[in-house]
């Protein structure tokens, strides 16, 4: 949790970059360790999309999420480790929420949950996902039950 006191209040991050790389000729396999390595170098953000490329060909689009401090690391690690030959970054605003953790108790043991605020006002609570996987398991219930029990917890405090 050593990264939840960084966006404890709502605030705007100048300063992020977007980059987008179009791969279609790059091994299924090269991806889970791109990704390791992008997060190596502490991107914010990355995921892939599947897409069609010209002429019907599938492809990935990689959208990467970052810092402009990290832009040059980053666009060494995908110029090195996928197929491409060019990629497109534009600058962009991150809005983060004001963040708080509290802690649910539900019958089966404690949860953990970020909750999410807009203007002061509650819009996010999310139950720690680990926290609820090992209940679920513990108790032999589905995970779903864990996470509607602390949801209606959150939401009978609000």
């Amino acid at each position: 949790m050593a990264d939840h006191f960084q966006h404890k209040d709502e605030h705007i991050d100048g300063g992020m970059m977007k980059l987008e790389v179009n791969l279609d000729d790059i091994s299924a396999e090269w991806l889970g360790y791109l990704m390791d390595k992008l997060f190596d170098t502490g991107v914010n953000e990355a995921y892939y999309i599947p897409i069609y490329m010209k002429k019907n060909r599938p492809g990935i689009l990689l959208h990467v999420l970052c810092h402009s401090k990290k832009l040059e690391k980053v666009k060494e690690v995908i110029f090195l480790e996928t197929t491409t030959l060019g990629l497109r970054y534009f600058p962009i605003h991150t809005h983060r929420l004001e963040r708080t953790f509290s802690v649910v108790e539900t019958p089966w043991g404690t949860v953990n949950v970020k909750k999410g605020y807009y203007s002061g006002v509650m819009t996010q609570a999310s139950p720690e996902y680990e926290d609820c996987k090992k209940i679920a398991e513990r108790e032999k219930i589905p995970l779903k039950v864990v996470f509607q029990e602390v949801w209606g917890k959150i939401h009978s405090k609000s």
